[in-house]
């Protein structure tokens, strides 16, 4: 394989997401950074649905392996891609129209050998809003996941784990990076007005010059299935914490009740947010709440 031939390539991993695949893929061709110094890549989980026609349209590589999506992730990064920097995004993920571009020009100019990126829940119900407020507090710590990663990087770190297949993946692999390298963050400088975050408008998303986020769309996620999805990945915590151990630092915060549930919404002066809108974080506490009942629920089989 000729390493280097385009400079990014974006990996999106799929299952049953005709839904969402078009917009994301929209996004990333409409990037102002140039088309052909991007290499998209979408690994499916068999779909079946449109998905796959559906980035045929777009992609340049699409290709199908299961079972869950750190098989596909390293697939894709490992396997099919051919650039420098990789970048891996979900495809209910929408990117800002200058966010490649001023990511490699960040990274290119610094030491750095991954990068945090933005995120920004987009959604008009109040769930969605709760959302948006809980991840606003989460850039650039260690609840976190970089989403631009220097190839070499990547490989040397073994990649997404193999002991697991849907857990704390993210963090497991900023944990093998931080080894090698250190993780860049890439500032968020504007707000968005919440009169656009609260409506899905691509057109808006897409032409956008000011920012650099990835938009997360959530609209279509209730709060049952958020909880049922959470207590699902954390199935595999276990394992994550037997590689690195209770006692690391990193880990401590990401699933100790004082951290999750307190210090991460206050450091840093991030208290002031609290204070404006106590309401949003009394309902994240109670979200947390909730995904700790129904992950041990079904630690004791009491749930499907």
């Amino acid at each position: 394989m000729k390493i280097n031939s385009k400079f990014i390539s974006v990996i999106i991993t799929t299952k049953n997401e005709e839904d969402n695949i078009e917009n994301c893929l929209r996004s990333i061709i409409e990037q102002s950074y140039p088309r052909d110094l991007i290499e998209i890549i979408v690994v499916d989980n068999y779909s079946p649905d449109r998905t796959i026609e559906i980035a045929h349209k777009y992609a340049d590589i699409v290709d199908t392996i299961g079972p869950e999506r750190n098989t596909q992730r390293n697939h894709g990064m490992m396997n099919l891609s051919s650039a420098k920097y990789l970048m891996w995004i979900d495809a209910d993920m929408i990117l800002s129209r200058n966010l490649i571009e001023n990511s490699l020009s960040f990274l290119s100019n610094s030491g750095h050998v991954a990068l945090y990126i933005p995120e920004i829940i987009v959604g008009d119900d109040f769930f969605s809003r709760v959302r948006r407020f809980e991840r606003s507090f989460y850039d650039n710590t260690v609840i976190d996941g970089s989403r631009i990663i220097r190839r070499d990087v990547f490989i040397q770190s073994g990649g997404f784990s193999k002991e697991w297949q849907h857990g704390p993946d993210d963090w497991d692999l900023d944990k093998s990076i931080k080894l090698i390298g250190s993780i860049g963050y890439l500032q968020c400088h504007e707000n968005h007005p919440t009169s656009i975050l609260e409506k899905l408008d691509l057109y808006f998303l897409l032409t956008n010059q000011r920012q650099s986020v990835i938009f997360h769309n959530e609209s279509r996620l209730s709060i049952f299935k958020f909880i049922q999805k959470k207590a699902y990945y954390a199935t595999d915590f276990g394992g994550y914490i037997n590689k690195w151990g209770r006692g690391d630092p990193d880990i401590k915060k990401q699933i100790g009740i004082s951290y999750r549930f307190f210090y991460v919404f206050f450091e840093n002066g991030k208290w002031r947010r609290v204070i404006k809108r106590p309401d949003l974080y009394i309902y994240i506490i109670f979200i947390r709440s909730l995904t700790g009942i129904a992950y041990i629920l079904s630690k004791l089989g009491l749930t499907k």
